[in-house]
């Protein structure tokens, strides 16, 4: 499970993705990140990953990334841009990209 939820299609080929997803499709999210204590310092290693960690936690942490992004130390430096500085653009790309991960998803 920890690898599913490790990669999720929301980048695309062109260079638009999600502020908290890199562009081969890792997650930028606290709770999957390697155990132990964060190189940067950022996170504290209660915040990273564990195998006591419930589905429901790690699904409510997948829930909090798509709704409130970690603009400060997002994974797609551009999106992170883009999100704070103009979000109406942000969420016309977002929706473009949805569509054609939608499209590519049940034409194929």
């Amino acid at each position: 499970m920890f690898q599913f939820i490790h990669r999720v299609c929301i980048s695309s080929s062109d260079g638009h993705g999600y502020v908290s997803v890199y562009p081969d499709g890792r997650v930028c999210i606290s709770i999957l990140h390697a155990p132990g204590d964060d190189p940067m310092g950022y996170e504290s290693s209660a915040e990273r990953w564990s195998p006591v960690q419930s589905v429901e936690k790690i699904l409510l942490s997948v829930v909090s990334m798509l709704a409130e992004p970690n603009d400060e130390s997002g994974a797609n430096v551009d999106a992170s841009k883009m999100w704070r500085e103009d979000r109406l653009q942000f969420n016309q790309l977002a929706q473009q990209v949805v569509r054609r991960s939608l499209d590519t998803a049940f034409n194929s």
